[in-house]
């Protein structure tokens, strides 16, 4: 069985929290019986989350060696600039060694999303911009330390497909078998 979830913000990838007080997590979504979470996204991300039952899925969906392309939508705080887009495309030095390529593009308009809770602080005086990024690998919060390397720090960030798997309408906290 593979389910397509449509994570909220704050809420962990995992169906309990003993942290205190706890965080929200996929327990309270009505989620099929014995799924788990394929790979993660981050507790202050948004989007796709696929969950399956499936050991052997979950590996081919998640294993580094299938490079499955992950495509988010990035909120930054700046203006992006060519040399800062090339920098994301070419791979970025993390403190964990260089990135594999990124492709990324500017969106020219802010994508059609649901208004997050809380939503992210406006200000006036500096700008922001959406970008599109699609990543072939899974490192821990990889996207935001990637935009803050090259001076755009992540404002926002919300997972829209893993392969050929997207949000494909679904609102935060809805799911479907695709």
């Amino acid at each position: 069985m593979l389910v397509a979830f449509n994570k909220p913000f704050n809420v962990l990838c995992q169906f309990t929290d003993a942290s205190v007080p706890p965080r929200r997590t996929l327990a309270e979504f009505g989620l099929p019986q014995n799924v788990y979470a394929a790979g993660r996204l981050d507790y202050d991300s948004e989007g796709l989350l696929l969950l399956t039952d499936d050991g052997a899925l979950a590996h081919e969906l998640t294993d580094p060696r299938h490079k499955e392309a992950k495509t988010y939508w990035v909120q930054v705080e700046g203006a992006p600039g060519e040399e800062q887009l090339a920098r994301l495309r070419a791979g970025v030095m993390l403190n964990d060694g260089v990135t594999l390529p990124a492709q990324v593009r500017l969106l020219a308009s802010p994508p059609a999303l649901w208004s997050r809770d809380p939503p992210v602080r406006f200000r006036k005086t500096v700008p922001d911009a959406w970008l599109e990024l699609i990543i072939r690998e899974g490192r821990n919060r990889q996207v935001r330390r990637m935009t803050a390397a090259v001076g755009l720090p992540t404002l926002r960030l919300v997972r829209v497909a893993i392969g050929k798997h997207s949000l494909d309408g679904l609102q935060p906290g809805q799911w479907q078998q695709p």
